[in-house]
């Protein structure tokens, strides 16, 4: 069945397929769950009528590691190009395709094709990035700065990551920012 419309996007039907896509990925899982649990928590700094699409996006962000995907070996791309070939609406895939930055680390690894799909600055993408960059890699609870400095611990200082950080952490820092104003806004409301 192609999925056509946003309103066709059930976050059940995201999580099966993550599910699916990863079951041989157990820590990738873990992130995963725990991302989408995290978007769940910030679904209120988002419109209502997004917030399915929130977690749809929370569920599939690396579906992109798994076999099944594997195309460029950019995970976010090839996550996005697997989704589309699927059938599932196109600003879904391309929230897959620029999840937390992925342009900025694009950029460094020479990765081409990611202007297949438009990069969108919305209330989504906010919360998309603040969800993945607050869960950590086995999908506990973590602090922004906490993990920013372990995947640049990770990935090491020489890294194309390390490369990128420099301009991707300041955006993943405003994005966080405007999550935690939105929510404020919403609370205050």
């Amino acid at each position: 069945m192609r999925l056509t419309t946003i309103d066709q996007l059930v976050p059940a039907r995201a999580m099966c397929l993550a599910d699916e896509l990863l079951a041989d990925l157990p820590q990738r899982w873990a992130h995963t769950a725990g991302v989408a649990g995290r978007a769940a928590e910030l679904a209120a700094a988002v419109d209502p009528g997004e917030r399915d699409l929130l977690l749809c996006v929370a569920w599939l962000h690396d579906i992109g590691y798994s076999a099944a995907a594997l195309d460029t070996g950019f995970h976010p791309l090839d996550g996005a190009r697997l989704l589309r070939r699927q059938g599932w609406p196109r600003r879904l895939c391309a929230l897959v395709a620029h999840h937390s930055g992925a342009g900025f680390l694009a950029a460094e690894q020479g990765v081409v094709g990611m202007a297949e799909f438009p990069d969108e600055e919305s209330a989504v993408t906010d919360a998309l990035a603040c969800a993945d960059q607050t869960t950590g890699v086995r999908g506990e609870p973590a602090f922004l700065e906490e993990r920013l400095a372990e995947a640049l611990h990770r990935h090491g200082a020489s890294s194309v990551y390390a490369r990128a950080h420099l301009r991707r952490a300041p955006y993943l820092r405003a994005a966080a920012a405007r999550v935690q104003e939105r929510l404020l806004a919403v609370a205050a409301a």
